[in-house]
């Protein structure tokens, strides 16, 4: 019966996802030549910028890529178009064949640690970017590419077993002068099928050999209607993202329908024995904001780092990830699952040596969905000053419904409607995701 079930679920998937059919899904063989393993792909990158697998290296190492200087392109009509099919990879993550690489993606309830599977995206988007740049006559690379923002992870499977091999697929789909959207695909084995179960767009940004200033990159040319498609949905997402932007609440006033949402609120919050707008009261089944929050400090050692000698962009990905659901199943008061990641911007760089503080807060609610977001800043040890490096977005489902969550300050009522939001840009509809499980 469950087996009937999982097929069927695995046929909707593949349903909601057949546009992209052709190239994204890929290969259904695991035995494919050319795949890589999930370990190569960390020592692929080493090996295309010329990084050392020893800190004590890392000085000497980024000296010399600015040798590479010489190598980039002044201008975009320098560099030959690149098809799709040209940054096309597969990636194999072997958990049903390799115990030992299976512990590291265990959860406590048996299932698959969503925080890895976002480091190992990260890891990924950034080598099919090197794939489309790749010039055969170099043997590294002159480009340093980047995570600029995550900007969109969307579930569409209800469990990950940690016994099942998974694979990813990814390509790039847009690109500007400089930036690259990066689509990509999750896939866990079902039987002798991989059926769909995550499906994410990156946006990498090219830079210059030492990580200072932009680079241009190969143009883009669709090679079939789809692909078309593709690059089409990538320009409107460019477009979506500026408009995002503008409307930003950090720029613009809330819209009269979301004014008349946060007055309402207020209005009920109003204590009915007294004539004040001072004395509040919380109505029946709801919870103050305030109270949601969780904080952490993470120490940013080398073991974290990525090629370019800063603390990797799936680390703090992770580590909010992690945080993130930690605040929902304590907000809940039972096990939540991630069901969309949205609208990571990553702002600046973290050194290593930095201190890392993240701040949690369940921002939104509605009927048993939560949507959380994360605030990271950093701090050196010489300098105490704060600056914000990322703030994240994860919506949840809990397995009960969950009370409502009520701002009292205006600053809260603004992270309220930004939550709201986040929620309402889902892309997939709230009802197909009521079996969807995924862990830290």
């Amino acid at each position: 019966m469950m087996r009937r079930a999982a097929l069927r679920l695995c046929a909707l998937s593949k349903e909601l996802l057949i546009p992209g059919r052709g190239l994204t899904q890929g290969s259904q063989d695991p035995g494919k030549q050319g795949i890589f393993h999930i370990q190569e792909v960390r020592d692929k990158l080493r090996e295309i910028v010329g990084a050392s697998t020893n800190w004590k290296d890392h000085v000497k190492a980024m000296e010399e890529r600015k040798l590479l200087y010489s190598f980039l392109a002044k201008s975009q009509k320098e560099l030959p178009p690149r098809r799709m099919k040209d940054s096309y990879i597969e990636v194999l993550l072997p958990l049903g064949s390799e115990p030992e690489l299976r512990e590291k993606y265990l959860t406590v309830q048996n299932t698959v640690r969503f925080g890895r599977i976002l480091e190992d995206l990260d890891s990924l988007g950034v080598l099919v970017c090197y794939m489309h740049t790749k010039n055969d006559s170099l043997k590294m690379s002159p480009l340093s590419i980047v995570t600029a923002l995550v900007d969109k992870i969307d579930m569409c499977k209800k469990s990950l077993s940690p016994e099942q091999d998974i694979k990813f697929s990814g390509h790039v789909s847009w690109v500007g002068k400089s930036s690259m959207e990066v689509k990509m695909k999750m896939f866990q084995l079902h039987g002798n099928e991989f059926c769909p179960v995550l499906d994410a767009t990156f946006v990498m940004v090219a830079r210059d050999a030492e990580n200072k200033g932009p680079a241009f990159v190969n143009p883009l040319i669709p090679g079939n209607v789809e692909e078309e498609e593709l690059f089409r949905q990538g320009e409107l997402n460019k477009g979506k993202r500026i408009a995002f932007s503008s409307t930003s609440l950090l720029k613009m006033a809330p819209s009269a329908k979301e004014r008349n949402t946060i007055h309402e609120m207020f209005l009920s919050t109003l204590d009915p024995k007294t004539i004040s707008f001072q004395s509040r009261v919380l109505p029946p089944n709801a919870v103050w904001m305030e109270s949601t929050k969780l904080k952490s400090l993470e120490v940013c050692h080398p073991q974290e780092r990525n090629i370019f000698n800063r603390i990797f962009g799936g680390f703090l990905m992770r580590k909010a990830y992690e945080l993130a659901w930690a605040t929902a199943c304590n907000f809940s008061g039972s096990r939540s699952f991630v069901v969309a990641v949205d609208d990571i911007m990553f702002q600046k760089p973290v050194e290593i040596g930095s201190l890392l503080f993240l701040s949690s807060q369940v921002c939104f609610t509605q009927n048993n969905y939560i949507q959380v977001r994360v605030h990271s800043e950093v701090a050196s040890l010489q300098n105490k000053e704060h600056m914000t490096t990322n703030v994240f977005h994860f919506t949840f489902m809990s397995e009960k419904e969950v009370p409502l969550v009520y701002p009292k300050t205006y600053g809260e009522s603004m992270l309220y409607l930004d939550g709201q939001r986040h929620f309402s840009s889902m892309s997939v509809p709230v009802s197909l995701r009521k079996d969807y499980r995924v862990e830290p």
